[in-house]
């Protein structure tokens, strides 16, 4: 009764309340976000969301704050991560701050609170079918993967509590990784691997470790643009 309906419900009033009583500081971050990033202080990116009828991923839009310009070289490709990440993304980062946009997917049905996080559309296609299980319930804002060492614990690790988590969804097990989130937020742990700006995508995860070939990879990148394009 909890997962199939309880739960939605109070995602969607918790999301509203805390849009509400948060809109000030949404604001000062839109208006410091404009000035920090030369632009538009938003950053929409398609993530696969919870499966249909006919078992296939919704891909929405998740909505955060802009952690990276869009810098670019001399032949207009974008500057490796770390060029375009500036001291006011890094804090953004730091303190989960960029997530605030993504109440606006709570509200709207994409996301739940706590539930397996959303990636991108070319770490899917890597993913097995089992792990795409992962996608029967709606992603969340947070989830055990991430009280549980988020980006510095291996993307296989992440899958299987991913995995864990939607086969005992309960209202106890939801509280406990809302207050562990609250307490890794301020402790700002966890929020990139180690000696990096931001995370490896999965299917770069796989190919430097050997686990599918060049020819796969080409393949499977493909495969995910095609689903883009659809969009």
């Amino acid at each position: 009764m909890y997962a199939n309906f309880f739960k939605r419900v109070l995602d969607l009033i918790l999301s509203l309340l805390a849009f509400i009583i948060l809109s000030p500081a949404l604001l000062v971050l839109s208006v410091v976000g404009t000035a920090a990033m030369k632009g538009n202080p938003f950053f929409t990116q398609p993530r696969p969301g919870k499966t249909d009828k006919a078992g296939k991923e919704k891909i929405f839009k998740l909505i955060k704050f802009r952690t990276m310009s869009n810098a670019k070289d001399k032949d207009g490709k974008l500057l490796p991560d770390a060029e375009r990440l500036n001291s006011y993304g890094r804090f953004l980062r730091s303190t989960s701050l960029d997530e605030l946009p993504s109440l606006l997917n709570i509200i709207k049905g994409d996301l739940a609170i706590v539930g397996p996080r959303p990636q991108l559309v070319r770490d899917m296609v890597f993913m097995t079918d089992e792990q795409r299980k992962r996608h029967s319930v709606r992603p969340g804002l947070t989830g055990l993967a991430q009280v549980n060492g988020r980006n510095n614990i291996t993307w296989e690790r992440k899958f299987e509590y991913d995995l864990e988590y939607i086969s005992n969804i309960t209202f106890i097990n939801d509280l406990k990784i809302i207050f562990s989130t609250f307490f890794k937020v301020v402790k700002r742990e966890d929020v990139v691997r180690e000696g990096t700006e931001s995370d490896m995508d999965f299917g770069d995860w796989l190919l430097l470790n050997g686990n599918v070939s060049r020819e796969d990879y080409d393949m499977k990148q493909t495969q995910a643009l095609e689903l883009l394009r659809g969009i």
